[in-house]
C-alpha cells in the first residue's frame, strides 16, 4: 500500500517548517515509528515518524525546503513487520551509527558541522552518541585547529581577497530557524514596548541555609536536587497574586488579566535559549517545580521538548548567574509584560544595625512594560519577591 508522507499539522501560531534534514534514503527498511525527517520551526524540531513498516518510494522535498503544514513531503510503500525486521537484522551492526539514531538535537549539530559519525566513539547506552560525545569531538577538532596553519576561508563566490597577505578565516553560517526567530522578537520587543528595568539585591543567607539543611534529604525523598530556582519560582508566584498587573498583558487598547500563573523559565539548549512553562505554579510545590524544570533542561538538551510547553507563560524568570553574570538587564518575552533576572551570588559587605557583616547578596533586575506597569508596582512587585526570600519560612508555611 502506498501512504502519502505530510507534513503534520504545525501549531496556529507557526505558518511554516524547515526540512532540516531525511534520516532514511529511498529503499531502506524503515520500521513503524521510526524517524523519517527533521522538521523545525520557530520554536522546536519535530519529527515525522514512518506511519508503518515499509520504504520510501519517491521524495519531492530536499533537505532546506520551507513547506506547510499538510503538504506531500514524500510517498512510502508498507510491507509485513517481519519482512522489515529480517531485513534489518541481516544488515545490524554494532556500531552506532545511523542518523536516524540521533536525537533531533544531535542530529542537528552533526549536519551544521558536516561531521562523520563514524569517526565519533558513543559511550551512551549501546554506544549511543550523547551530546557530550559530540561536544568532545568537537573540542578535539578545535585543538587540532589550531594547532595546524589557519587557511583563509573563501567567500563571495570562493573569491580570496587579493589583498590580504595574512591568514583571516572567516566562516559564514546561515541562522537557524530559532535564532532568527530569537533576533525578529527581541527587536519587536524595543520597538513596541517602552520597556524599564528596576534592580534590587537579595540577602540569600536564609535560602542557603534552608537549602544546605534539607537538600541531601530533599534528594533522597523527591530524586531531584534542590535548587535555587524553586524558592524564586515560588517567591514570584506569591508576589504575582498581590500585584496583578504583573501578571497582565496588553491586547491593543485592552489589559488582560490572567487568573492562573504560568511562569515561564528560561533554558539553554544547543539551538540556542528556550522559554519552557510551568503551568499553575501557584499549585506546583518545591519538589514538583525543580521535577518539571529538570525534565524541561533534559528535552532542551535532546530537542524533545514539545511546542505546547513554549507557548503561553504570564511572566518570565531567568538565571543568568549560571554562567556567572553578575548584573543584566533582561529583555520582555512578548506578549507578558515583565520578567525576572536573577544573577550570581556573592558575598558583600552590608550594614546590617548598624554594624558591617558579610552576606551572599544576589542583583535581581525586573524588566517591565512601562506602556502597562507603572513604577510603582514594579518596584513594590520586586520588593514584594526580596521580602519572600529573605524570609522563606512564609512560603514554606503559605504564610
Amino acid at each position: 500500500m502506498i501512504i502519502q508522507i505530510k507534513v503534520p499539522p504545525l501549531p496556529e501560531s507557526i505558518s511554516d517548517a524547515t526540512l532540516i534534514s531525511w534520516q532514511k534514503e529511498i529503499g531502506a527498511p524503515i520500521i513503524k515509528g521510526e524517524s523519517l525527517i527533521d522538521l523545525e520551526t520557530d520554536k522546536v524540531v519535530m519529527e515525522v515518524p514512518a506511519p508503518e513498516s515499509g520504504h520510501l518510494t519517491h521524495i519531492f522535498k530536499e533537505n532546506g525546503a520551507t513547506v506547510t503544514g499538510g503538504e506531500i513531503l514524500a510517498t512510502f510503500e508498507s510491507i509485513t513487520h517481519t519482512e522489515i525486521s529480517n531485513t534489518i537484522e541481516a544488515n545490524k551492526k554494532h556500531e552506532y551509527s545511523k542518523p536516524s539514531e540521533l536525537s533531533p538535537a544531535i542530529r542537528r549539530i552533526v549536519l551544521e558541522k558536516q561531521l562523520n559519525i563514524k569517526q565519533i566513539k558513543g559511550t551512551g547506552k549501546h554506544g549511543h552518541l550523547t551530546m557530550q560525545d559530540i561536544q568532545n569531538h568537537l573540542k578535539k577538532d578545535d585543538h587540532r585547529t589550531e594547532t595546524k596553519t589557519p587557511i583563509t576561508t573563501r567567500l563571495n563566490n570562493d573569491e580570496v581577497s587579493a589583498n590580504s597577505h595574512e591568514t583571516r578565516p572567516q566562516k559564514r553560517v546561515a541562522m537557524s530557524r530559532l535564532r532568527a526567530k530569537i533576533a525578529e522578537r527581541l527587536l519587536q520587543t524595543q520597538q513596541h514596548s517602552a520597556t524599564l528595568t528596576t534592580f534590587n539585591e537579595i540577602n540569600m543567607a536564609s535560602v542557603i541555609a534552608i537549602r544546605n539543611e534539607y537538600k541531601s534529604h530533599f534528594q533522597d525523598q523527591y530524586g531531584v536536587k534542590l535548587g535555587f530556582m524553586s524558592f524564586f519560582i515560588k517567591a514570584a508566584t506569591e508576589a504575582l497574586k498581590q500585584y496583578p498587573i504583573i501578571n497582565a498583558s496588553v491586547d491593543n487598547n485592552d489589559i488582560i488579566y490572567h487568573g492562573f500563573y504560568d511562569i515561564g523559565v528560561a533554558v539553554s539548549s544547543p539551538r540556542g535559549l528556550i522559554v519552557p512553562v510551568l503551568r499553575d505554579t501557584d499549585q506546583l510545590n518545591f519538589a514538583q517545580i525543580e521535577k518539571e524544570i529538570a525534565t524541561f533542561a533534559q528535552q532542551a538538551n535532546d530537542g524533545t521538548i514539545a511546542y505546547e510547553d513554549l507557548i503561553g507563560g504570564t511572566f518570565t524568570v531567568t538565571n543568568g548567574g549560571t554562567y556567572g553574570s553578575l548584573l543584566s538587564t533582561p529583555l520582555l518575552n512578548p506578549p507578558q509584560s515583565a520578567i525576572l533576572g536573577m544573577h550570581t551570588i556573592k558575598e558583600q559587605a552590608v550594614i546590617e544595625k548598624g554594624e558591617i557583616v558579610i552576606r551572599p547578596m544576589m542583583n535581581v533586575a525586573l524588566s517591565y512594560n512601562h506602556c502597562l506597569i507603572d513604577g510603582r508596582d514594579a518596584v513594590l512587585f520586586l520588593k514584594a519577591i526580596i521580602a519572600n526570600l529573605e524570609t522563606p519560612e512564609k512560603l514554606l508555611l503559605n504564610l
